[in-house]
């Protein structure tokens, strides 16, 4: 399914979602018709999850970005603990972490005076939440979402 041309569609649409298929075509030598069905086999064979828009955090004051990790109860439901934390609007990611064995939440909220309080009333009252460790990011020198893709061996 994935050849060289898939694989140079996947490239364009990750640096630029909102492109024209035209140019998608263009770049790629196809007609737009092909690159057209060629998403959508993509999309439907689960290569493309979805497309999405990056907002600018300071302009919705949220510039304050917190990485928390919690240590949960030995009886603890996690499932039900993930989907309680991922409904948090202040939680932009939720994961199940080895090693210490709990969840690393990624936050990003407007100061700490915010995080202060999603970490006391929010989080901290959540069942099966024993204790929490909170880093505060400084400063973001990388963030992206995209998938490195080169190495497929095609």
């Amino acid at each position: 399914m994935l050849d060289n041309i898939s694989i140079q569609i996947l490239k364009i649409l990750q640096k630029k979602a909102r492109i024209p298929n035209v140019e998608v075509a263009r770049q790629v030598g196809l007609a737009p018709s092909a690159v057209l069905e060629r998403i959508r086999k993509l999309e439907k064979h689960g290569f493309i999850d979805g497309y999405e828009v990056r907002l600018n955090p300071e302009c919705f004051n949220r510039s304050l970005v917190g990485f928390i990790h919690i240590v949960t109860d030995a009886g603890a439901n996690g499932e039900k603990l993930a989907q309680t934390l991922a409904a948090m609007v202040e939680v932009q990611e939720v994961h199940f972490v080895a090693g210490q064995d709990g969840y690393l939440i990624k936050v990003r909220v407007s100061d700490s005076s915010e995080l202060d309080k999603l970490l006391r009333k929010n989080i901290g009252s959540v069942q099966g939440v024993r204790s929490t460790r909170t880093l505060i990011v400084t400063s973001t020198i990388k963030e992206t979402a995209q998938i490195p893709i080169d190495d497929l061996g095609i």
